[in-house]
């Protein structure tokens, strides 16, 4: 787990360019949106190109309809259409903020409101007022982290160490935003103890509910297990979650894992 916590330290370097403008407590408004943001980049770079290249072909399409062919352009169950990703942002560091909005308005619906969820178009003025000027900055130092090799698993442990540091940072209880991973892994296999022959059988088809999600730790492990005692098994995970960032991560990380994101509520 070497590679996530150097990941979490690159991340928690960038909150030091906050440092005078914001409050301590405050960084999670502005890293964790971002990390949220270049991981979803970093997923779709492979095919970002395809997918614009694609979209002239599709213009009389309606909107729906061209969000599920460009998905399967992407690979996933969301593309960007803008003509942005985080290399060209920087390239233009005299527009940032237009061109940052205009990347984020690229993203194929589902997609798009994980970021509103974090009201982080407020957070791109305050970065850009000249008093503080540091948006690009913070662009750029994010271009500089490197997430496509990163697992869902790898990247739940820096999502949950970075709130765990954020709820420190305002002295709020960590334990109510972090459930340690071995401990969800307990749990999970308390749960399913009755389970195990059932799971093994051909085209089995079981539900997981976790009534709060937060990042989706114990709905991720719970696949996990269940996709460990039998391949051809298929868990429907469904969560709810009332804290809007933890929210928008397990909404992000379970598009990117291809699972139906509107099975998670707030």
């Amino acid at each position: 787990m070497k590679n996530f916590k150097d990941k979490v330290e690159l991340i928690w370097k960038v909150a030091d360019l906050l440092r005078g403008d914001y409050r301590q407590s405050d960084y999670g408004k502005v890293i964790l949106p971002m990390t949220v943001l270049r991981r979803l980049d970093c997923v779709l770079v492979p095919t970002k190109e395809k997918v614009l290249n694609y979209l002239p072909k599709i213009n009389s399409l309606k909107e729906s309809a061209k969000d599920v062919a460009l998905n399967k352009i992407a690979g996933f169950n969301f593309h960007n259409r803008s003509q942005f990703d985080f290399e060209k942002l920087i390239a233009d560091p005299s527009n940032i903020a237009i061109n940052l909005r205009n990347y984020i308005n690229g993203f194929s619906t589902s997609a798009r409101e994980i970021i509103e969820y974090f009201n982080f178009d407020d957070q791109i003025d305050r970065l850009d007022d000249p008093k503080a000027d540091i948006l690009f900055r913070i662009v750029k130092s994010f271009q500089e982290i490197e997430l496509s090799t990163m697992d869902s698993m790898e990247m739940g442990y820096v999502f949950e160490d970075l709130i765990r540091r954020f709820a420190e940072q305002s002295n709020e209880t960590a334990g109510e935003h972090f459930t340690p991973r071995e401990v969800i892994r307990l749990m999970v296999n308390l749960l399913f103890i009755e389970d195990k022959d059932i799971l093994t059988q051909e085209g089995i088809v079981k539900t997981l509910y976790d009534p709060a999600s937060g990042t989706g730790g114990m709905l991720s492990v719970g696949e996990q297990y269940v996709k460990e005692l039998n391949p051809k098994a298929e868990l429907k995970v469904f969560g709810q979650e009332i804290n809007p960032e933890s929210y928008a991560i397990c909404k992000s990380d379970m598009l990117i894992k291809g699972q139906n994101p509107s099975l998670l509520t707030d």
